[in-house]
Parts: C-alpha cells; structure tokens; sequence
C-alpha cells in the first residue's frame, strides 16, 4: 500500500479534514496490450475520475509488462514516477524500484518496462513554496509551530477509530525546510 498527500491550495490550507472512501469501481480503468492503468484522481488521457479534488492534478496506478512502452501525462507543471517494483528505461537508463523521477516542465518521456513494473504516476500544479516538519506541511513557518504546539497540547483530534494510540511529537533537532529544488530529468 502506498499512501500520499497532496498539498492544498493556500485558501484551503486551514479547511476542516474530511474523508471519503471511494471504492475501486469508481475509478476508471484503461488497458491496453502489455499495459494497465487505474486514475485514482485526476484527469490523464482523456479520463477523468470522481476523486474529489482541490487542485489540477493526476493520480495513477500503473502496471507494465516487460517491454511495455508508456509515456507520462502532459499539461502539468510538476510531474514524477515513483517505480513501486520492477525497473524502468529511460533514454537508456535503467532505474530500479524505490526511486522517484521527476521530470522538467517539458519534458515527456518514453518510459519502458525492463520487467514486469509498477508505477504510481503522479502531477498537478505548483501551488508555491511549502514547509515541512515531521506530519505538518504549510505554505506558513508559523502555522507548522502552531501545528506542534497544537500537537503537544491534544488540540489535534485524532481518527475516532485509530485514537487509542497518541504518538508524541519528535525531539525538535530539525529545522523547518522549505521546499528543495526538484531532482529532475531532462
């Protein structure tokens, strides 16, 4: 399994948390010789899933049988690969499982299964500088030490099913980062 957050525009930054399950029916599914490919949220060739959103994005989950060729969503500022198993080529490079590519504004690739692969696909637009401390992400320095400080008081509500458990918040040894520079092929 593999979770993901994605970052929200600055004016729903402060929103109340909401949860939706959506079940695997709903979201569509395309497949092709050597290729199959679910949109978990988003819209990406020419699909659109119900995945409520806040932002332009995309979202897939892809499997690729060996020598599978495939290329990665256009129309998206900020767009990568995270190779869940298997390995990929790239303009004759190979990259193995556990690595996340990120390609440049224009840059569409030719991506080719080396082996049975799967993919999660994943981009949308640049929605400006964002910090980052432990769980808490903000465009805001100061609403990332309000967050720890809401954290260490038990201002933050945790799941009604998943409360029993309070994980205390990490030795502070690290400083808030911003946003790094993006590893990325070109």
């Amino acid at each position: 399994m593999i979770q993901t957050w994605v970052a929200l525009p600055e004016k729903d930054e402060d929103a109340d948390p909401t949860f939706t399950n959506y079940k695997p029916d709903q979201l569509p599914i395309f497949t092709d010789t050597g290729i199959w490919m679910r949109l978990i949220a988003g819209d990406a060739f020419g699909l659109k899933s119900a995945v409520k959103t806040t932002s332009p994005l995309f979202y897939l989950h892809l499997v690729l049988e060996k020598d599978a060729h495939f290329g990665i969503p256009g129309g998206y500022a900020e767009r990568g690969v995270y190779i869940v198993n298997g390995s990929v080529i790239i303009k004759g490079t190979k990259y193995p499982s556990g690595q996340l590519l990120v390609f440049s504004s224009g840059v569409d690739p030719v991506i080719i299964a080396a082996e049975q692969t799967t993919l999660m696909m994943l981009g949308g637009e640049h929605l400006g500088e964002r910090y980052i401390w432990w769980n808490f992400v903000s465009s805001r320095r100061e609403r990332i030490e309000q967050a720890k400080e809401d954290w260490k008081q038990g201002r933050i509500l945790l799941p009604p099913t998943d409360d029993k458990e309070f994980i205390p918040l990490p030795e502070d040894r690290l400083k808030i980062v911003g946003s790094p520079p993006p590893n990325t092929l070109s």
